[in-house]
């Protein structure tokens, strides 16, 4: 059964069959995101970490691109900017902190744009599918700025630092097949195919387990912050907790019985 639970003009979310689709509704802007739009991702995204029936999120945009990033069109004067730009940044980084806090594996569907916090909004998520025609760029340095939204962190972990700081210090644009060649993205494809490969990835996702997903991305996104030692601490820690489901019990159960199993996240 589908439903839309959550709407407002220039932010949608639609539910079916334990999958979330968040996709940001301002295509006349190719879905730059103005002020009030990152409060009501902040809000979509804690709504959606605290749903147990939501178990993967797609995130994409209206129409033929992803996101232009942060919309810069209701700027003030200079110094009212100057006296209000720590608070919207602060919305911009609750909005980025709660994409990066949901426990369900998260996928961007990327068409067209995705620039700016655009772009790292796409690169925040768990896997990134691009249409042949997308186009990413951290075009800050363009428009005077630095990295925001989370990609002066995402960018190395993805790419590696030399490149990160290529795409950070130039700002070019670059098309889907070199987003791929650097690791950007997981899989680009023909745009007519893009919605049906994303289905089908986030229906696998969705009758996965959901908590030994959520620990394993958890482990994951970890990784590079701890040892080794550390790094096998965690996983035993995990394990046990992953043993005491009933999920761990009924794929031994399907192992055996030779079936897929399912999932309860319980």
């Amino acid at each position: 059964m589908a439903s839309i639970v959550y709407e407002m003009e220039t932010l949608q979310v639609f539910r079916k069959n334990s999958v979330v689709t968040v996709t940001i509704n301002q295509p006349t802007k190719k879905n730059a995101i103005d002020r009030s739009m990152w409060d009501g991702l902040t809000e979509i995204f804690r709504e959606i970490a605290a749903n147990a029936n939501d178990r993967v999120v797609v995130v994409t945009g209206a129409g033929q691109d992803f996101c232009s990033g942060a919309d810069l069109s209701a700027r003030g004067g200079a110094n009212q900017e100057q006296v209000h730009q720590l608070a919207a940044m602060r919305r911009v980084n609750d909005a980025c902190i709660a994409l990066q806090r949901m426990p369900q594996p998260t996928i961007a569907k990327v068409r067209g744009v995705a620039v700016g916090a655009g772009c790292n909004l796409a690169l925040g998520c768990d896997l990134v599918v691009a249409a042949d025609n997308a186009r990413f760029s951290e075009i800050f340095v363009r428009r005077g700025l630095s990295l925001d939204f989370g990609g002066s962190w995402v960018l190395p972990r993805r790419i590696g630092m030399h490149r990160a700081k290529e795409l950070a210090f130039f700002g070019e644009i670059i098309g889907a097949s070199d987003a791929f060649e650097m690791g950007l993205v997981n899989r680009v494809l023909p745009e007519n195919e893009i919605d049906q490969f994303v289905d089908e990835w986030a229906s696998r996702l969705a009758a996965g387990p959901p908590i030994a997903l959520a620990q394993t991305k958890r482990l994951l996104n970890n990784s590079l912050n701890v040892t080794l030692e550390e790094a096998l601490d965690d996983e035993a820690a995990a394990q046990t907790v992953n043993f005491s489901t009933s999920d761990t019990a009924e794929a031994m159960r399907a192992f055996i019985e030779k079936r897929d199993p399912k999932f309860t996240g319980k």
